[in-house]
Order: C-alpha cells, then sequence, then structure tokens
C-alpha cells in the first residue's frame, strides 16, 4: 500500500479526525494550513508536524492536498495555491467536483458521512466515505485511502452526493437542533435535559431496524388537535419553539396522509 505526504488545507473538525486516521495509517502529514494559528497549532501539536497561516507558505513537498474548508472559502484559499500536478481533494458533501479544475489538473473527493467534534471520538471504520476523480487513477489513489480507514466506501458522482448531504442535514443538523429546542424549553421549566436521553436512544435505535415512517409516533401522526392545542397554548411565551412545533406536527400529519 502506498504511503503519502499529506498536507490539510483547514483545521477544523473534519480535518482534526481525517488527519489523524491518515497517520495512524502510516501517511505522512506533512504540514497544516489555517487562517488562525490558535487552530493549527493545536492540530498540529497532535501530528507533530508544522503549520503555516499564509497561502503563500503552503508547503510545495505534499502528494496530496485535503482541502476542508467550509465551502464559501475554497476558492478563496485555493487561487492563491499553485498545486501543478499534485492531487487536489475536498471533503464536502455539496461541493461539486468540478469546481477543483480550475485550481489543479488532478482532483477528486474524499467526502465522510459523519458529524464530527474535534474532541469526540468515533469510529472510522463504521464511517461511510464517498469519493470521485477527475480521473481512473485518482479515483484508484482515493478508493485505497478511503479503504485504509473505513469499512465502507462508494463511488459517488457530485449530484448524488449533494442529494446525500441534504438528507443527512434533516436527519443530523435538524434533528440535533430539536434537541437543543428541547433543552431550552426544558431549562425554561428547570428540567435537566438528561432525562430525554433514554427517549433519544431508543427512537435511534428503531430506525436501525424500522422504516421511519413505520417508527413515528405521538399526537401529529393522527393530527390530536386537543393535544396539539394544549401544547401550543403552552408554548406561547416561545414563539419560536411554538412555530416550530405547529410546522413539523403539520409535516408529520401531511407525510402520513400520503400513500405508500
Amino acid at each position: 500500500m502506498a504511503k503519502y505526504k499529506i498536507a490539510f488545507i483547514g483545521a477544523g473538525n473534519v480535518a482534526t479526525h481525517l488527519s489523524t486516521e491518515f497517520k495512524k495509517c502510516g501517511h505522512e502529514i506533512v504540514q497544516v494550513y489555517s487562517r488562525t494559528e490558535e487552530s493549527a497549532k493545536q492540530l498540529t501539536d497532535s501530528l507533530q508536524t508544522t503549520f503555516t497561516t499564509s497561502t503563500e507558505t503552503i508547503t510545495k513537498e505534499a502528494d496530496i492536498y485535503v482541502v476542508a474548508l467550509k465551502d464559501s472559502a475554497v476558492s478563496q484559499v485555493l487561487s492563491q495555491v499553485d498545486f501543478k500536478d499534485k492531487l487536489l481533494v475536498h471533503c464536502s458533501g455539496s461541493l461539486p467536483i468540478k469546481v477543483l479544475s480550475q485550481f489543479a489538473k488532478n482532483y477528486g473527493v474524499f467526502y465522510p458521512l459523519q458529524t464530527f467534534s474535534k474532541n469526540r471520538k468515533v469510529d472510522f471504520k463504521a464511517i461511510p466515505i464517498f469519493v470521485e476523480a477527475s480521473s481512473e487513477e485518482n479515483l484508484h489513489i482515493l478508493e485505497e485511502l478511503a479503504n485504509e480507514v473505513s469499512e465502507t466506501v462508494t463511488i459517488l458522482n457530485s449530484e448524488k452526493r449533494k442529494s446525500l448531504h441534504i438528507a443527512a442535514v434533516f436527519a443530523c443538523n435538524f434533528a440535533n437542533h430539536c434537541y437543543a429546542m428541547a433543552a431550552k424549553y426544558l431549562e425554561s421549566k428547570e428540567l435537566p435535559f438528561k432525562i430525554l436521553r433514554p427517549l433519544i436512544m431508543e427512537t435511534a435505535s428503531k430506525v436501525q431496524e424500522l422504516h421511519p415512517k413505520d417508527a413515528q409516533t405521538g399526537p401529529a401522526i393522527r393530527f390530536d388537535e386537543n393535544i396539539i392545542n394544549a401544547h401550543l397554548s403552552e408554548l406561547k411565551e416561545m414563539p419560536d419553539l411554538q412555530e416550530l412545533y405547529n410546522s413539523i406536527s403539520k409535516s408529520i400529519f401531511e407525510h402520513h396522509q400520503e400513500k405508500q
């Protein structure tokens, strides 16, 4: 298995986890770029490598450059670097592969489908990784890299990856926001969020075995107006929660009126 010199452009959650996994597999992390020294130094201290906060001093010595930036910053940063014939890869769920074509001859996508927090460990082997590349040779490199860190590797084009990312926003980001709103409400009633954790775990566990539509319970599925209206009345002093409750309740009811 070939071993590569890899540079990371970005030092956030994805870069932190992915660089750590690549190093475990024997690849050399030669440099980390970040706009902020604090973020870069935190990551490079754990990787025992160097960092830069200037695009002018991004290393020329890497075989692969992994871009782990927010989508809106990608073009601005990459336009300041000459990647020559090196492999340039981004990790975004929604950014099409073609955006890299103006910055490098060889390019691709390495998208791990997971929610990452810097200080929370994850089992990378269980994370699905989706790859795409500008050539068969580059695709082979990315597949090899992905198979080193994950047991589930899939070739997926940009259009399908964007659809997957939208679904992930619903399943992860929106679901977590509902947890945050539940916590906000409970805190206003001097109740701890932790009492919901067994319910959250069972809800997540059920969809491992059932289709989410079959797992749905609660007053909205049957549009029990007595309960729903009572809840909405209770939430009148928290209009943001009231609006969210009402909107999701309607969506649940309408979804369950659709034919299978």
